[in-house]
């Protein structure tokens, strides 16, 4: 299983184009895929067709500790499953900046994750960043 991070402090540079087509092209490729849509912006969900409206659940309510990764995701095509984003997820590193261990949650609740259900590959599409 491998984690791939498309990362870069420059919005605008393909981070989402790629996350995407990456992730599509192994999908079609029989692989299985698990895309993280990490910018609030949800470029990646809407790419893959899911508008976030109402309560559908994101990655936000995982971070707030609401959901599991397993409760939140989406298949959106064959072999290839999306963990949406929205708004909400701009404000979790304010919510956060008290909770111990806060760097920390990524991690495990992706551990989580693929201990229940194994992917091929784990694509995440950060966001642009030039905070600390």
């Amino acid at each position: 299983m491998r984690k791939i991070a498309v990362m870069n402090q420059k919005g605008g540079v393909g981070k989402t184009t790629t996350s995407v087509n990456l992730a599509a092209g192994l999908a079609l490729q029989g692989r299985r895929v698990c895309l993280i849509d990490l910018d609030p912006q949800a470029h990646s969900s809407l790419h893959l067709g899911l508008e976030i409206v109402g309560s559908t659940p994101t990655i936000y309510d995982a971070f707030a500790g609401e959901k599991t990764l397993a409760q939140v995701r989406r298949l959106v095509a064959p072999n290839l499953w999306l963990i949406p984003s929205n708004i909400d997820l701009a404000a979790a590193e304010v919510e956060l900046a008290d909770t111990p261990g806060r760097e920390l949650i990524l991690r495990d609740t992706v551990q989580q994750l693929l201990t229940s259900d194994p992917y091929d590959y784990l694509i995440m599409d950060c966001p642009p960043s030039l905070g600390s």
